[in-house]
């Protein structure tokens, strides 16, 4: 365990958001590999790299001491569900996926995402010192 502003922060992989966002990563390269082939570097590719930002950034940003970093890194991977989440809709109108398939993936999604938000308010930096990026000397 290594430690963060006075408190021990487990190695990512024992994240329970990072696990669950994983998940969701695994199950979209395999639902996006069922694609059709004009869309390798469309669709396939902007859903995969939606998907995987967002384990990759709670990763990231788990390296850093500063309240503030980790935050904004859990805001990139925020970010990232959101796009996914449109994707998501946008390959289902588009007949790519059946619609069972979308809902399971949109709920396993919006878990992530509300672990996400609860967990980001733990990151939040509550003292001034440590309320904006850091700067240069």
């Amino acid at each position: 365990l290594k430690k963060r502003s006075g408190e021990l922060m487990r190695p990512f992989q024992e994240l329970t958001v990072w696990q669950k966002a994983h998940l969701v990563v695994l199950d979209v390269y395999s639902t996006t590999a069922r694609f059709p082939s004009h869309e390798q570097y469309g669709l396939i590719s902007q859903m995969r790299r939606s998907a995987s930002s967002v384990p990759t950034n709670i990763a990231e940003g788990s390296v850093y001491e500063s309240g503030w970093q980790f935050y904004r890194y859990l805001g990139m991977a925020l970010a990232s569900s959101t796009e996914l989440e449109y994707q998501l809709i946008l390959a289902r109108d588009l007949n790519y996926i059946p619609a069972d398939v979308h809902r399971q993936l949109d709920k396993d999604l919006a878990e992530v995402k509300r672990m996400l938000v609860a967990f980001r308010k733990t990151q939040r930096p509550s003292s001034p010192t440590n309320s904006g990026p850091p700067t240069k000397s």
